[in-house]
């Protein structure tokens, strides 16, 4: 059975930094694309960054530039370091392999 747990969310003042992980534990994680999505409140889940399994990354225009995936197949688990956060970065954070989903990490940035 696939797990993926995320950690790292957190209250942040706006300008600050955070890095989120995501642990993954029943897939062969090094053979697999991993993605970030996040959820603000009353919005749809939006995609924010992948990285493929040879290292590969893509962001969305607004994660470029702040944010950067990145992962440990080692240790089966997926970064996301996030820099100069803004208010509208609070969201739930999720991270996908296929159709899996983890439960979230809340982001809050506001002063």
């Amino acid at each position: 059975q696939v797990q993926l747990v995320e950690s790292g969310g957190g209250l942040v003042q706006p300008g600050g930094s955070l890095r989120l992980s995501c642990a993954a534990s029943g897939i062969i994680f090094s053979i697999y694309s991993i993605h970030w999505y996040r959820q603000a409140p009353g919005n749809q889940r939006e995609w924010v960054a992948t990285i493929t399994k040879g290292g590969t990354t893509v962001y969305a225009d607004s994660a470029k530039g702040r944010f950067t995936i990145s992962r440990d197949n080692a240790k089966n688990t997926v970064y996301l370091q996030m820099n100069s956060l803004k208010p509208e970065d609070t969201a739930v954070y999720y991270c996908n392999i296929l159709t899996n989903w983890g439960k979230g990490t809340l982001v809050t940035v506001s002063s």
